[in-house]
């Protein structure tokens, strides 16, 4: 399998962005993530693809420290990820989790963990994500796209530099889907490392800039997007690619 390691100046890279090393987990006999290893570019979005059940909303979390490895280091910017290092990162789900509070107390919140009380950058967030004008509504009223994209605004509120998203335009309206992504090209022009996890192939060639591909637990192959997508170092992902269904 192909990897950033084996690339030009992957040294350089690995150093510098998220690495994942011997990436083991089990639960209850099962293998659920068989020995991962990869180094993604510190800037631009990687993409993790692959079917249901290929273990990528779980290497996202495990990424993310939400969750521990059985085995495994999981390293940013050459080290160990510490409880600081991880303030510096911020997670969206797929199912957004948000305070019953007003849609401003949300971002409020974010902004005050963070130690920012600026109401003015609050209310820019809600207005870059379409929801102007929508501050004392309660969030838990909001349309599931319009909760999707208070969810980024919340995870953007604190300007990370590595920001996770697991599936954030599963199931939203065009509209909304159209706003997270030209959202994550503007994140990416800033500079902002995003790993995305996508189901929607067209999405991902819009997107991704690289792609890691996982069945059953086991990363097949980790390319750059065009050679990816034109010619994928593993049958699984052809397969994939193609529309066939994989067990």
């Amino acid at each position: 399998m192909r990897d950033f390691l084996d690339m030009p100046d992957a040294r350089t890279r690995h150093e510098q962005g998220l690495a994942l090393s011997g990436i083991s987990l089990s639960r209850n006999g099962t293998s659920l993530l068989n020995d991962i290893t990869c180094a993604l570019p510190p800037s631009g979005i990687t993409a993790v693809m692959g079917p249901n059940g290929a273990g990528k909303s779980l290497l996202l979390r495990v990424a993310h420290g939400l969750i521990d490895a059985d085995q495994g280091l999981v390293l940013w910017q050459g080290d160990a990820v510490t409880e600081e290092a991880r303030k510096a990162q911020a997670m969206v789900f797929q199912k957004p989790v948000l305070l019953r509070r007003s849609v401003e107390a949300n971002v409020d919140f974010a902004l005050k963990v963070a130690g920012i009380r600026h109401p003015s950058l609050r209310d820019a967030l809600l207005n870059r994500v379409g929801l102007k004008g929508r501050n004392k509504q309660p969030a838990r009223l909001l349309s599931g796209g319009e909760q999707q994209r208070l969810a980024l605004a919340r995870a953007l509120a604190t300007s990370p530099k590595l920001l996770f998203l697991d599936e954030p335009t599963a199931s939203l309206d065009p509209t909304s889907a159209r706003v997270i992504e030209d959202i994550l090209h503007e994140e990416r022009e800033a500079g902002t490392k995003i790993v995305l996890v996508t189901h929607d192939v067209p999405q991902a060639r819009r997107l991704a800039d690289d792609v890691l591909f996982l069945t059953s637990g086991q990363l097949h192959c980790h390319q750059d997007a065009a050679s990816f997508f034109q010619t994928p170092d593993s049958a699984e992902a052809a397969r994939f690619l193609a529309g066939h269904i994989l067990n």
